[in-house]
């Protein structure tokens, strides 16, 4: 369903009436993103790495992990909750509140778990507070939505709306990349009594270091007044939810749907690996780590590419060739997994590959569905509801199909998010980019 600009609102002011850079903006995208994304991967990578073994030690370890991931996922199905509170922490107490209190909880919640003891110590008490710390790390996530990248993509140049629409998903792979490297030096310098004993808490200590940092340095970009004049001015501002949905349910539901190809992807090239190495291959962890590290690496160059390309052919139609790609690649998951170690470096090494080059344009492509004065809230409304179905669970369904069914399964699994995110791009065109008339981001 095709959708219009309301004819009310006013006409955007380009950026540089404010004397706001998209360099400026996106240098606030890129410290929030790389923050988050570490905090999101320490998690899932503590999930397979010490969960298992120090929360669960009473399972069998097959077992033990699908508990594991089954905590892991509690944080997306609070983010749409955290969206929704934080909304009216936003409207009562205003943007620097809201992503204090957020960044806050998500802090703390982080800390506390570097402190949390495991069930030897605390028994059901340990997983109780695990799990009501994963859900903290939840709400404060969607909690710290600032709207920098929508006004990223609002005030990029008219030629590269696509560039800038990936930087911030650059934040992936680059908070992967340092979550994983840190894991990797712990565990080939430490034993793996020294390791599960303090040595995993380390990544948990520098992710909350990082939420400080990144907490003062996005407060002192969205809190000047040349930033909270072109918020407001590009209307991101929150919107009324039973509004939003009257208006743009349908878009909501189609952006839901568009990214779930890369979202799929995305933990099947990350968590899952691990999971399936430490269970049944019997392979060296920092092997599995260094080639995800490597992987990571690609999918930056692949991001890249994507930008390059979105601004030849347009995002919709880059969005569309990356779930045909995930398609094809989801057919020779069972040939890649079940062969040898070579195998799975390449499943590993090609799907970090595509996860760059879909995800690239995944959110840029979705947001620019809403009509104005709906983008900010639209955007965190489809951002929880595409994390929630197509990566909340991806880690858990994966492995019970591998270990139950084989990993025909979870090539039919991930062939799902791409046949999602392809009907989606075929049944709204609107999809592709639609800025404000006036201002750098006219329509070609």
């Amino acid at each position: 369903m095709s959708t219009v600009s309301s004819p009310t609102a006013p006409p955007a002011a380009p950026a540089r009436h404010h004397g706001v850079a998209p360099g400026e903006i996106a240098i606030g995208v890129i410290i929030g993103r790389v923050s988050e994304f570490f905090d999101f991967f320490v998690f899932g990578l503590a999930s397979v790495l010490v969960f298992p073994k120090l929360f669960f030690p009473f399972a069998a370890p097959l077992q033990a992990t699908l508990y594991s991931f089954a905590l892991f996922s509690l944080a997306f199905v609070a983010r749409p909750i955290g969206s929704l509170l934080f909304k009216y922490i936003h409207v009562w107490y205003g943007r620097g509140t809201k992503l204090t209190v957020a960044l806050f909880l998500l802090g703390t919640s982080t800390a506390g778990i570097a402190f949390l003891p495991g069930y030897g110590e605390l028994g059901e008490t340990a997983i109780v507070l695990l799990a009501l710390l994963r859900i903290g790390q939840g709400l404060g996530q969607a909690g710290s939505w600032d709207g920098l990248p929508s006004l990223l993509a609002l005030n990029a140049p008219r030629a590269k709306r696509g560039w800038y629409a990936m930087i911030p998903q650059l934040g992936a792979p680059l908070g992967f990349a340092l979550a994983a490297g840190l894991f990797t030096l712990l565990t080939m310098s430490l034993g793996e009594i020294d390791f599960l004993d303090w040595g995993w808490r380390y990544p948990f200590y520098v992710a909350f270091a990082i939420n400080v940092v990144a907490l003062f340095s996005r407060l002192r970009l969205v809190m000047t007044p040349e930033f909270s004049e072109l918020l407001s001015t590009r209307q991101l501002q929150p919107s009324p939810l039973r509004e939003l949905m009257r208006e743009q349910g349908s878009n909501v539901l189609i952006g839901s749907l568009a990214p779930l190809a890369s979202y799929a992807l995305f933990h099947l090239v990350t968590i899952f690996p691990l999971s399936w190495a430490t269970l049944f291959a019997r392979q060296e962890l920092s092997g599995i780590l260094i080639v995800q590290l490597i992987g990571a690496g690609l999918a930056v160059l692949s991001m890249m590419a994507s930008g390059k390309i979105a601004d030849r052919i347009g995002r919709r139609p880059t969005l569309a060739i990356g779930g045909i790609l995930i398609a094809i690649f989801s057919g020779n998951v069972p040939l890649m997994l079940n062969g040898n170690v070579l195998g799975g470096y390449v499943f590993i090494l090609l799907g970090f590959v595509l996860l760059g080059f879909s995800h690239a344009q995944a959110a840029g492509a979705v947001n620019s569905a809403f009509e104005a004065r709906y983008r900010y809230t639209g955007a965190i409304l489809v951002s929880d509801m595409g994390w929630l179905f197509g990566a909340g669970f991806a880690p858990l369904v994966a492995l019970l199909l591998a270990a139950e069914l084989g990993m025909g399964y979870v090539g039919l699994y991930l062939s799902s998010g791409a046949i999602g995110t392809l009907a989606a791009l075929g049944i709204n065109r609107s999809l592709e980019m639609r800025d404000d008339e006036s201002g750098p981001n006219a329509p070609d």
